[in-house]
């Protein structure tokens, strides 16, 4: 047994979601390939392949889907797939793409009344992520990584990934359901653990095809810089590097549960009587922790859904700055405000 093949058993026999129905994203790449047979071969629910042509590689683009509708009819499975022209919607490119690919497998789970999604992300992926946002500049949220199992929120007729930089809040998929009623499909990632040599040597073993994608190879999306010229650079350094960054990943992710965990417990401390949809805080038991304050500024924005696709860091640190006075107003993005009022900050949508 390769494994893959190992890995994705043990992981759907330890997820009991996955006994329900399931949709499973494939590219027509080695990774999300690798993972359609391993997950139909293992005992999961019903399952559904869904596939989202970007429109940005013209004929090629157009094969990819043929690919995956044959590949889904050969394993009696059912396929849904789209076309989107990701290059007429605006924005940066990668995270568009994104956007409308989560958006159509949430529709694709609704109307299967999935329990669960799942994506071919690898161990590999999990390293390019983790370099990625130490590039840009991250903290211990940031370097969690990507999350093997995540679940989603639904309210206010739209519906929210929590992601590791930020809440990514989407206007199709569950919108149309009463939000009792909605199927929360939790989104997981099988081969998080597995690295994509592994996929590479599983998929050779029986003998599987796949698609080449040529935009992987496009030095101008950073990701693929990372792939193809920082990690080989690294593994001379770390012929592991990967598993490293994983486990960089891990240690992130508990000591942020910790500092969450915390800050839970001084929100509710904190948090005075609303005015209307102004929160207030009372800055003194807010303490002195500023990785506390910011973890607890985060769970206020994730709790009352305000967008944070634009705050950066910079824009964090100044919802830590509570203690200073001398500003009587900080503006963040999403037209959200704090300012100060005696004892306490309010925080809330600017009128």
């Amino acid at each position: 047994m390769t494994r893959v093949l190992r890995e994705v058993r043990r992981f759907v026999s330890a997820t009991p979601v996955c006994a329900g129905p399931g949709v499973v994203g494939v590219s027509g790449g080695a990774d999300s390939v690798a993972l359609l047979r391993a997950l139909a071969a293992s005992r999961t629910g019903p399952l559904t392949v869904t596939h989202v042509n970007h429109g940005l590689r013209g004929v090629e683009s157009d094969g990819d889907a043929a690919f995956v509708r044959d590949f889904a009819a050969s394993l009696n499975l059912a396929c849904v797939t789209k076309a989107i022209d990701v290059a007429s919607l605006g924005g940066n490119l990668e995270s568009t793409a994104r956007r409308v690919r989560y958006e159509f497998f949430a529709e694709v789970a609704r109307d299967a009344g999935a329990t669960w999604i799942a994506t071919g992300h690898t161990a590999d992926d999990q390293a390019e992520t983790v370099l990625h946002r130490i590039v840009r500049g991250t903290g211990i949220q940031g370097l969690r990584g990507i999350a093997r199992v995540r679940e989603w929120a639904v309210g206010s007729g739209q519906w929210t990934e929590k992601t590791e930089d930020s809440s990514t809040t989407y206007g199709s998929g569950f919108s149309s359901l009463p939000t009792s009623h909605c199927p929360l499909p939790t989104l997981t990632r099988p081969l998080l653990a597995v690295m994509r040599a592994d996929v590479l040597d599983h998929l050779a073993s029986i003998g599987q095809v796949f698609r080449e994608d040529s935009s992987n190879a496009d030095p101008r999306f950073t990701r693929n810089r990372i792939r193809h010229e920082l990690l080989p650079l690294l593994r001379t350094f770390n012929p592991d590097v990967v598993s490293a960054l994983a486990k960089l990943a891990e240690l992130a992710n508990d000591a942020h549960e910790i500092v969450t965990e915390r800050a839970a417990e001084v929100l509710a401390k904190a948090e005075r009587p609303r005015v209307g949809g102004t929160v207030v805080l009372d800055v003194a038991a807010l303490g002195p922790s500023r990785a506390v304050v910011r973890a607890v500024m985060r769970l206020v924005w994730d709790r009352e859904g305000w967008p944070q696709e634009q705050m950066d860091a910079d824009a964090w640190d100044r919802a830590c700055e509570l203690g200073d006075r001398s500003v009587r107003a900080w503006d963040f993005p999403g037209r959200v405000t704090m300012r100060h009022t005696g004892r306490v900050v309010q925080i809330g949508p600017r009128s």
